[in-house]
């Protein structure tokens, strides 16, 4: 059976051989996230390392989105799989324990509103034109959904359509609060209410605050943005989750290769706070992107689309 890593680690420590070949990994990541270049031997040991842990849990180890140390669980991880990081198309591994099913996600407005009195279930028939102002005012009815959905909300607010006064790293984390923490019958709700007007897609499009959180004066080249989130284990962690798990498969009906959808959408909510944060494009259309450009990527401009298209013409998304 799978352990989380941070239990893992500490049962490889009191192994006198376990915890040798664990520094020399230690070593081996801290290398790669300095990005100091490994020679031939080196590169060699690093591999040797990771396959002299064999059977062990640490080899095998996963870490839950929600977990109270998922920092540290998730650098336990990259450490054990450094050689995994060499390129995006090699993150094919996610972190994470596996993904939620279908049916999990099939709960009904119904159950929500269940919880309420009749007085703000008529209130909330109300909003039947706007399903994104219903999501909101469902969201309202749960103090923990609506404490972090403020939360959010104010910090990334204070100073957005500046680049200068938005804390983007702060708005950031208190967007992945609100969707780690808040149950997804309300957060996947707000994120991905069906929308039949434009006043309803803006709702929707700004659910993240996208001055503050997405959107920069000028657009970044893509493949900086993915260097960046490489640096960054919980945006690394969250990439290799959305590509695993959103990975589009030309001849498969779905065009999904793991023919679940929730577990994609669960990975795609995944990558909202993170440097690598998607949105949708406009008021008129559920296509989402990151905010970033291909231009001027010389030799790397397959790579870039590659990545934009992981988001922009993803079937499987």
């Amino acid at each position: 059976p799978r352990s989380d890593c941070v239990a893992a680690e500490q049962l490889c420590l009191s192994d006198s051989t376990c915890n040798v070949t664990y520094r020399t990994l230690e070593n081996c990541a801290l290398a790669k996230t300095r990005l100091l270049s490994l020679d031939h031997n080196s590169r060699v040991r690093c591999l040797n390392a990771e396959l002299d842990l064999g059977n062990s849990s640490l080899l095998h180890c996963k870490c839950h989105r929600r977990m109270k140390r998922q920092e540290h669980c998730l650098r336990i991880f990259w450490t054990v799989h450094s050689s995994m990081t060499d390129g995006y198309f090699n993150l094919e591994t996610s972190p994470y324990e596996n993904p939620v099913n279908e049916e999990h996600w099939k709960t009904d407005y119904n159950k929500l509103a269940a919880l309420v009195s009749g007085k703000k279930c008529s209130q909330l028939a109300g909003d039947a034109t706007n399903p994104c102002l219903k999501a909101t005012h469902v969201c309202n009815l749960s103090k923990k959904c609506f404490r972090l959905r403020t939360d959010y909300a104010s910090i990334c607010t204070k100073g957005a359509g500046s680049e200068d006064a938005c804390d983007r790293r702060k708005c950031h984390r208190g967007l992945r609060n609100f969707f780690e923490k808040v149950p997804e019958d309300f957060t996947k709700r707000i994120l991905f209410c069906p929308c039949q007007d434009e006043f309803c897609g803006e709702r929707r499009r700004k659910t993240i605050v996208p001055d503050c959180s997405f959107q920069y004066n000028t657009k970044p080249n893509c493949l900086r943005l993915l260097d960046s989130c490489l640096e960054d284990h919980i945006c690394k962690s969250r990439l290799a989750d959305f590509q695993q798990n959103c990975q589009p498969v030309d001849m498969s009906p779905d065009g999904c290769s793991l023919h679940n959808h929730a577990a994609c959408l669960q990975a795609y909510m995944g990558m909202i706070g993170t440097p690598m944060t998607p949105n949708y494009v406009s008021n008129s259309s559920v296509e989402v992107s990151l905010w970033c450009t291909c231009e001027s990527s010389g030799n790397q401009k397959e790579k870039c689309d590659q990545i934009l298209g992981m988001f922009e013409s993803n079937k499987c998304l």
